[in-house]
């Protein structure tokens, strides 16, 4: 089975190692049919430290490293740059654009 990869913002690296990321969903109400967004903390391993708040990262589903942390950093950039992004969840995944 595939591991899971979430986009999201990193809010805090204050921890050793260990960076807390912000992803956030949009889906469409099943009553009001409205689109609302839902944002959810989730503390991923970063061996490196290399993430600082504000980057946009990837993130993948991990065995556990401790009671909070079952998700690692799978890769950073700068703050405000998310090209690429796709691409790299694309390989993650293996998919590619001629399929």
């Amino acid at each position: 089975m595939p591991k899971r990869v979430l986009q999201g913002v990193v809010i805090s690296d204050k921890q050793d190692k260990t960076v807390v990321v912000k992803v956030e969903r949009r889906f469409t109400h099943p009553v009001m049919k409205k689109t609302v967004r839902r944002s959810k903390n989730y503390h991923a391993h970063d061996e490196a430290n290399a993430a600082k708040t504000g980057d946009k990262v990837l993130i993948q589903e991990s065995r556990p490293h401790s009671k909070l942390k079952t998700w690692e950093l799978v890769s950073g950039g700068k703050a405000g740059e998310g090209s690429g992004i796709l691409d790299k969840v694309k390989a993650l995944v293996g998919l590619s654009d001629k399929g």
